[in-house]
């Protein structure tokens, strides 16, 4: 337990616990509305906001989140002024992302950046600065959610219904993009860009297994990253492997552990209705 004295690690629990509140609020938001391909299409051309930062010489995260914004926006906007599928969009878009990442990561002059962070996740790495932009971020999206909620939980289950309602749909779609974006690039350190999706998804299912209440669902996606970030943190510390590999492993296995409770327990409920 002596790594706990470590600033690096006390940094890296707290941005687990941050980010675990980020993932579990956008996720269910993600996941309620259907926007996991989306949310795919965001996160890898995010890459491409990484690698322009590298060669500008500014901080990566920044060029990121440029990225993301507005290839979430550019989806949107491609497909009902060009009426173009969506899905078709999204694939372009996360494609082009990442291949204009990787020309820009050529081109930077000097030692080339180690990519396996920004892929795979390293959030050992992570600084005081990070830490403060992460829990501005989450004291801003907690705010937003116990504000609109209302609002925010009618325009993802029935969107025509909430417009009958006057509620201003559009605004609330757009204000979560955004939401959706940030909390993307917040996380690449966390899992990587190659597994973020997985963070995103995988505690909302499993969570959903048990309840589904819109609120349950968030707190209980908070609580399983939570606890799949901290058992990835110590794996990734004593085995040096990225920390998103574990994390992701481990809430595949929270998932596949609750559907096997579940399978049983309804076994042994039809066994009591009808004994032998």
């Amino acid at each position: 337990m002596d790594i706990l004295h470590y600033t690096f690690f006390q940094h890296a629990l707290w941005s687990s616990l941050l980010m675990s509140v980020a993932c579990g609020i956008a996720g269910t938001y993600i996941v309620s509305r259907r926007l996991v391909f989306i949310s795919g299409g965001i996160t890898h051309a995010s890459f491409g906001g990484l690698g322009l930062g590298f060669y500008l010489g500014i901080n990566p995260f920044a060029g990121a989140l440029g990225f993301a914004v507005l290839s979430a926006f550019g989806v949107e906007w491609a497909g009902k002024s060009f009426r173009v599928r969506e899905d078709s969009a999204i694939a372009a878009v996360w494609s082009l992302g990442m291949a204009i990442g990787m020309v820009f990561i050529v081109l930077t002059p000097g030692y080339a950046p180690n990519l396996s962070s920004y892929l795979f996740g390293n959030i050992l790495t992570v600084s005081t600065a990070d830490l403060c932009w992460t829990a501005a971020f989450v004291v801003v999206l907690c705010a937003i959610f116990t504000v609109l909620y209302r609002e925010i939980l009618y325009s993802a289950f029935d969107r025509d219904f909430a417009i009958t309602q006057g509620l201003p749909v559009k605004a609330i779609e757009y204000m979560m993009t955004v939401c959706i974006a940030v909390t993307i690039v917040l996380s690449i350190r966390l899992v990587g860009i190659m597994l973020l999706m997985s963070m995103l998804t995988v505690p909302q299912m499993t969570a959903n297994l048990f309840t589904t209440s819109f609120r349950r669902i968030i707190f209980g996606s908070i609580l399983l990253g939570f606890c799949a970030c901290i058992t990835g943190l110590f794996l990734s510390y004593y085995l040096h492997i990225p920390s998103g590999t574990f994390i992701i492993i481990v809430l595949i296995l929270f998932f596949l552990l609750a559907k096997g409770a579940l399978f049983v327990r309804q076994r042994r409920a039809g066994t009591d209705r009808n004994p032998v």
